[in-house]
């Protein structure tokens, strides 16, 4: 069984995500829009993962596959095919569904970053039953600003409330990077992350601690994932 994944800049591949995904029985198929591979036209995959990158969700005119990319994400939702959006993702699902993205909105949040889940999670097949408090590291400038209507809000940050949403049954979107490891964040631009007072090695640090109690929510909240896009292609056949 396979999972289709677009991937958007060079360097923002499934990682660890992918790794987990295919812990639990599914093969990882990456387009490589960014290399002008053809982002499918149709959505024959049993789920879809959208992945991060620098751009507006609709910024078809810097990355015009984005287009494509998002009939995907609206056929997974008309069919109600599993997706998993990873912040540009998350916001694209937010998007397509009928939310708001705006640029450059708030303070940018960067390196690992604590989120408080909220009431709703309770209830949700991937987020249930993990620690109220938990860590994720993030980087971006842009954010959600409106939920799209009847979506279910999972999990907040004291700096961007929309971290973790899900739309219908089957949709989820993040702000944050589960797919990033720690030493990841030594690659970063350390100009640009000084630019927004930060300091690569610190991040390094802060991240490299806090993944002893996030990294096993985030593999598990992946292997839900996996489960429930194994259920659903196996009730469908």
């Amino acid at each position: 069984m396979r999972v289709l994944a677009v991937q958007n800049t060079s360097r923002g591949g499934p990682g660890r995500v992918g790794d987990w995904l295919e812990e639990s029985g599914l093969a990882v198929d990456v387009v490589h829009a960014y290399e002008s591979e053809a982002v499918p036209s149709r959505l024959t995959h049993p789920a879809l993962v959208v992945l991060g990158g620098g751009f507006m969700p609709d910024d078809d005119a810097r990355a015009p596959w984005l287009a494509a990319t998002r009939g995907l994400v609206a056929a997974a939702l008309a069919k109600r095919t599993p997706v998993l959006g990873i912040c540009l993702g998350g916001q694209m699902l937010a998007h397509v569904a009928g939310g708001k993205v705006a640029a450059g909105h708030g303070a940018p949040e960067m390196g690992s970053t604590a989120l408080s889940l909220r009431a709703e999670a309770a209830a949700d097949p991937l987020f249930h039953s993990l620690p109220e408090r938990v860590t994720a590291i993030e980087r971006h400038v842009d954010a959600v600003t409106s939920l799209p209507p009847g979506a279910v809000w999972l999990a907040r940050s004291d700096g961007c409330p929309y971290q973790a949403f899900r739309v219908g049954e089957r949709a989820w979107g993040v702000q944050f990077h589960p797919e990033t490891a720690p030493e990841r964040l030594l690659t970063w631009d350390a100009a640009r992350l000084a630019a927004h007072g930060h300091d690569r090695w610190a991040l390094y640090r802060r991240a490299e601690e806090d993944a002893r109690t996030a990294t096993p929510v985030w593999r598990e909240v992946t292997r839900r994932f996996a489960t429930l896009v194994r259920e659903e292609a196996e009730a469908g056949r």
